[in-house]
């Protein structure tokens, strides 16, 4: 058997690891019962929704005092303290406790307030009763304890409370917490027994995956090195994933015109990317357009006044490539500084920078659209179009400009079918946070919506209003019968965070119904060592088929925000990985790769 512990953490100061963050659930297991390895870096993979009022403003919310059981077959469930985002207590949830319910101890749904009584609850435990019955215990802040019958978590129903003399059922159960758990900020609510084989799946779905080994075959033919070139060795991780690999192979000893059998060794194709490939560049993107690659970003050296472009052949070769202006915000009237999150799309041929900008005040910010003229280079800032405001079907304004602003536009393919998703955030008459919003759009005038805008996902998790409410950066990454979406979430700082939505083939994009959203992050400052505030993703595919990632993210609490590049791994669930740095990713032991070729 093995342990689960289900804890929350200190909060630390707002830049490491604060309130909205650490009062959330956090896991981890233990082969034996006294050491325990912290999942998904210490971070939290439960968190409580925030409540919505009557104009869509939203009420933060975390947690205290988790308790994590098993109820009926192999389903888990969680009974919880809400309380409001910072800790403090929560009017809402006076006498009551926050219900979840679980297959698999990652996902979860949050089923609703459970009323036991009306004083505020301090601590709550549950047991198995009789068949899917549970009896639920709970003690108030006046000291006073009580149990009652749970008949069903769904519905919320329990029987009439029996009053206890003492706590000391409460006593019991918490004598079942280990004491020392080396784990950093860690408070231990309570822990449970679980299979071997949930132990590993919690490690494969909550860990980074490794690479475990590289598979290739032990004997090959080619005539040349291009053929050689098409082998691709099979790099395997410790989730049960796979990832092609090319293979870099020494030739100094074949000579392609001599027949027979050689030796051949080779090493793991890996590019080789140091964070930041590029300083005070946030919000960065790859295009691939006409077998060469561009880079654009958010340049924030100079108060983000202008746009430039990077050429190469290859993505490595970006790096260190010329920049080239494109647009400034002296070249056209309406358009000033803050020129924001420029996007390279590809529709019907063509190809379009989909990008933020204002006449001049932040108030005004909204989404443009530039179209590169037919046989325009992209370097050469004349060939591109004037921005071009996005607009609804009608042709009005998404929003009003001077209330609401709109930003961060992207766009896809799915299913026959285009769609932008962009964040807006109305500013007055008061300040709703910024939320991600979905439509239809036009692609022979990508500029055009085809439908009216629809809410797609608004920050409701500490995770995703922490120091600010804000939904943006969305971008999507299309993989087998699955669309994702990543987006960013909280301020620019420290506490950014990159987000899941998940759909399915078949499903309608504009019901946010279908959208299935991770309840934490997958991407966070503690992630990857030394990267701080990461977020605003972008995706591009490159000649081998390998996914990579742009993102930004600060190489020190308050460093700028500049970029970075990362492969994409898709786990043994298909879900994206962007955590996966080079050395999990190919590991030095594995990097050799030896065969026989047949001449």
């Amino acid at each position: 058997m093995a342990y689960v512990i289900n804890y929350t953490r200190e909060p630390m100061d707002e830049k490491y690891y604060d309130a909205r963050l650490a009062y959330s659930m956090h896991l981890a297991v233990s082969r034996d019962g006294s050491s325990y390895s912290a999942l998904n870096h210490n971070s939290g993979v439960l968190f409580a929704k925030a409540t919505e009022n009557e104009d869509g403003s939203l009420n933060a919310k975390s947690m205290k005092c988790p308790w994590l059981f098993r109820v009926s077959g192999e389903q888990y469930a969680v009974a919880a303290i809400r309380t409001g985002g910072n800790g403090e207590d929560d009017e809402e949830s006076r006498g009551s406790v926050l219900l979840f319910l679980s297959e698999d101890l990652v996902s979860y749904q949050e089923i609703g307030l459970l009323k036991l009584g009306d004083e505020y609850i301090e601590q709550v435990v549950c047991e198995s009763s009789s068949g899917d019955r549970m009896h639920i215990i709970w003690k108030e802040r006046t000291g006073e304890c009580f149990m009652a019958e749970i008949d069903s978590l769904e519905d919320r129903r329990t029987g009439v409370p029996e009053k206890l003399d003492g706590d000391y059922r409460i006593d019991l159960y918490a004598g079942n917490i280990p004491s020392e758990t080396g784990i950093e900020g860690a408070v231990v609510h309570n822990r449970i027994e679980v299979t071997d084989d949930t132990a590993d799946q919690l490690y494969r779905r909550l860990m980074p995956p490794v690479n475990t080994g590289i598979e290739f075959p032990d004997r090959i033919q080619a005539a040349s090195a291009d053929e050689l070139g098409k082998y691709l060795a099979t790099a395997h991780y410790s989730d049960g994933s796979c990832a092609a690999k090319r293979v870099d192979w020494d030739l100094s000893n074949i000579d392609f015109g001599q027949k027979g059998t050689y030796p051949i060794t080779g090493r793991i194709h890996q590019d080789h990317f140091t964070f930041p490939i590029a300083f005070d560049r946030a919000d960065p993107c790859i295009g691939r357009w006409k077998n060469k690659y561009y880079f654009i970003a958010t340049n924030d050296a100079d108060g983000n006044h202008t746009l430039y472009i990077r050429e190469a052949d290859t993505i490595p070769e970006l790096v260190d490539a010329k920049e080239h202006l494109i647009l400034d915000s002296d070249t056209y009237p309406e358009i000033g500084g803050l020129l924001w999150a420029p996007e390279f799309h590809e529709l019907n041929g063509r190809l379009y920078i989909f990008h933020a900008a204002t006449p001049g005040e932040f108030y005004w910010e909204e989404s443009h659209v530039m179209e590169l003229k037919e046989g325009g280079n992209p370097v050469c800032k004349e060939d591109w179009s004037a921005p071009k405001r996005v607009v609804r079907p009608d042709g009005s304004d998404i929003c009003e400009a001077g209330k609401e602003i709109t930003l961060d536009m992207t766009c896809f393919e799915w299913q026959g079918e285009y769609y932008a998703v962009w964040s807006q955030r109305q500013f007055l008459p008061k300040d709703l946070g910024a939320w991600l919003y979905i439509a239809k759009l036009n692609p022979k005038e990508p500029w055009k919506l085809r439908t009216n805008p629809v809410v797609l996902s608004k920050p409701e998790y500490g995770w995703a209003n922490n120091h600010t409410f804000v939904d943006e950066g969305p971008y999507a990454l299309p993989h087998g019968d699955k669309l994702y979406l990543t987006f960013s979430s909280a301020a620019v700082d420290t506490s950014y965070v990159v987000g899941l939505l998940t759909i399915e083939k078949g499903k309608d994009l504009l019901d946010s119904h279908n959208w299935q959203k991770k309840n934490y992050p997958i991407l966070t400052s503690r992630s990857v060592k030394g990267e701080f505030g990461t977020g605003h993703n972008a995706y591009v595919t490159d000649g081998d088929g390998t996914v990579w990632n742009t993102y930004h993210a600060r190489p020190g609490v308050d460093g700028e925000r500049s970029s970075g590049i990362r492969r994409v791994h898709f786990n043994i669930d298909g879900e994206p990985v962007l955590d996966l740095t080079e050395e999990l990713d190919v590991k030095e032991e594995y990097s050799t790769v030896e065969t026989l070729l047949v001449i």
